[in-house]
């Protein structure tokens, strides 16, 4: 059993399930805890943002909160872009896989210790909404276990895990700066 998979677009949800109960049977578990992420549709904040500080307002925007825009910005500026709708169509995924697994070893040594063990498949690239990128499954002899480490490793995957998230809008790819956050350690003083 490969404890961590990658999938080229959406998960293939139902194979997973049936895949992780038939181990979880194997192995003799009592508990079976899944997690399933499934994209939804919502409108994007860094397209809105953007079209902002461009000077675009929404409708009731009060447009004297906005900055001047000049007029060089808005001749080299495609404004059939910049009002275009805001509805994300899907997400997009980009994965750092050796941090990933190192991070995901991580999590599976302590898990071990507390006589669990964790599964878990993403997406890599496009994710349309109603489609699944996520899923993690935590399997032990006894609810206990698996229940005390569920939530915790779901918190720290969306801290830390190195996948980064796009919004799709129209044929944009957005980076999903308002759903991030800065993995510790990284940058360049980081």
């Amino acid at each position: 059993m490969q404890y961590l998979r990658l999938y080229q677009g959406s998960l293939p949800t139902t194979k997973i399930y049936q895949e992780w109960e038939e181990f979880a049977k194997e192995q003799n578990c009592g508990a079976l805890c899944i997690f399933t992420g499934i994209v939804r549709q919502e409108e994007s904040k860094e397209i809105e943002s953007k079209n902002k500080s461009l000077g675009f307002c929404n409708a009731g925007d009060n447009p004297t909160t906005h900055s001047k825009v000049s007029v060089d910005l808005l001749n080299n500026t495609d404004l059939s872009q910049a009002n275009r709708t805001t509805i994300v169509s899907a997400l997009s995924f980009d994965v750092y896989e050796p941090l990933l697994h190192k991070w995901f070893e991580s999590w599976q040594t302590k898990a071990t210790q507390m006589g669990a063990v964790l599964l878990m498949a993403h997406s890599v690239g496009d994710v349309a909404h109603t489609q699944s990128s996520y899923m993690c499954a935590v399997i032990s002899k006894q609810r206990k276990a698996a229940l005390a480490l569920y939530e915790e490793f779901i918190e720290d995957f969306k801290a830390n895990a190195p996948i980064w998230k796009y919004d799709i809008v129209g044929a944009q790819r957005v980076f999903a700066l308002s759903r991030s956050t800065p993995i510790e350690g990284s940058g360049v003083l980081g």
